[in-house]
């Protein structure tokens, strides 16, 4: 008799090349539209930001409502920060020690003064519904163009999503130009894809917060709520 049983497999492990440098921040408030303020703070204090290929920046958001306050939709308000409020840079791990120097630095974004203290890294996630706030759009507003534009880069990559639900429209504002953007949530990934997406980012201007994923609730409330 030749018995053999199954083998469990292996958890994946989320492997730590690439990680979230979480940093605890004081700053009283910064404006809705500060990606490219923040972003040229950020490389003026690490000069090598600008030039990591696997570095990216996320934006500060507050919470979308709370205690009766809607997020102003004019990009130029202001967001006005709690003390528990993070800024994070995606970084690769052997990074994490050159960042240390913007501890203790007090930034200026935009006229906006920004501390800089504890650094905290943070693994990437397993969840496999992930969400970023900005792709950059390069083939118009029309929601299925946007989708299609995704699923190319998605492909690039070598993943394929079950479910997409991209959102609303906004702008990243730079000295010369404005970049137009919308809102993704993917759903239904492996956590290989998950991790692969979070490591590699998708479309252009990571730098300014664009095509970087977060962990998100399942896509099936989301559909819910907007219906």
């Amino acid at each position: 008799m030749y018995w053999q049983e199954h083998k469990p497999t292996e958890e994946y492990v989320v492997p730590d090349t690439i990680v979230d440098a979480v940093f605890g921040i004081t700053c009283r408030s910064l404006p809705v539209d500060h990606a490219y303020a923040l972003s040229q703070a950020i490389q003026t204090a690490l000069p090598w930001f600008a030039v990591e290929a696997d570095a990216g920046l996320h934006t500060i958001h507050g919470a979308d409502s709370g205690n009766g306050w809607m997020r102003p939709e004019d990009p130029r308000a202001l967001l006005h920060l709690s003390h528990r409020t993070k800024l994070m840079l995606r970084l690769p791990k052997h990074r994490l020690a050159d960042a240390e120097a913007l501890l203790g630095k007090t930034l200026d974004v935009g006229g906006h003064e920004l501390r800089m203290d504890k650094l905290t890294p943070r693994p990437l996630s397993r969840i496999t519904t992930l969400f970023t706030r900005h792709l950059v759009i390069a083939a118009g507003d029309d929601e299925t163009a946007f989708l299609k534009h995704a699923l190319e880069l998605f492909g690039a990559l070598g993943i394929r999503p079950a479910k997409m639900l991209c959102g609303k429209m906004t702008t990243v504002a730079l000295p010369a130009r404005v970049l137009q953007t919308r809102s993704l949530m993917v759903a239904d990934l492996t956590v290989e894809e998950a991790v692969l997406l979070q490591q590699r980012g998708l479309g252009p201007e990571r730098k300014l917060g664009c095509g970087l994923f977060i962990p998100h609730k399942d896509i099936n409330e989301v559909r819910r709520k907007s219906e």
